[in-house]
């Protein structure tokens, strides 16, 4: 797949799931702690969204011209707070729909996000030689986990 179309085919991947996981949801938000576990999805995204400059966010798994490094808020923990916040979401959804189709869309899921995540990883490290670094003190998704 052509370097152009692949980041397009991931990010296309990604919405499709969450599409069909929440068509799929008896109802997303339908129990107390699928409403907690939501909550705590959106909180983790604006807390990134909070310290990424206007810009500098990309939701394709490419870079922006000009963009820079960020090691504050949620950064400083883990490299990928955004797909945290994706993965906790639609956790939260498979929580209120726990089906064996709801649990294979969720882990396809966080396959496409892993992919979007080590390609960036591969372009950042080609970018900016400080992200060597920053990914021996920080996590994936998981701050101190993975």
């Amino acid at each position: 797949m052509s370097k152009e179309i692949y980041p397009k085919f991931l990010v296309f991947m990604q919405f499709v799931l969450i599409g069909f996981m929440v068509f799929f949801s008896h109802g997303i938000l339908s129990s107390i702690p699928a409403i907690i576990i939501f909550l705590f999805g959106v909180s983790i995204g604006f807390w990134a969204l909070n310290h990424n400059k206007r810009g500098n966010f990309n939701i394709q798994p490419k870079l922006k011209e000009g963009c820079t490094l960020v090691m504050t808020g949620a950064y400083r923990y883990i490299r990928h707070p955004m797909y945290t916040s994706v993965i906790t979401m639609m956790f939260a959804v498979l929580v209120s729909t726990p089906t064996l189709l709801e649990f294979i869309f969720f882990v396809s899921l966080i396959v496409i996000l892993v992919l979007k995540a080590k390609r960036e990883e591969a372009l950042w490290c080609g970018h900016n030689e400080a992200y060597l670094e920053y990914q021996t003190k920080t996590k994936l998704f998981i701050p101190y986990i993975l």
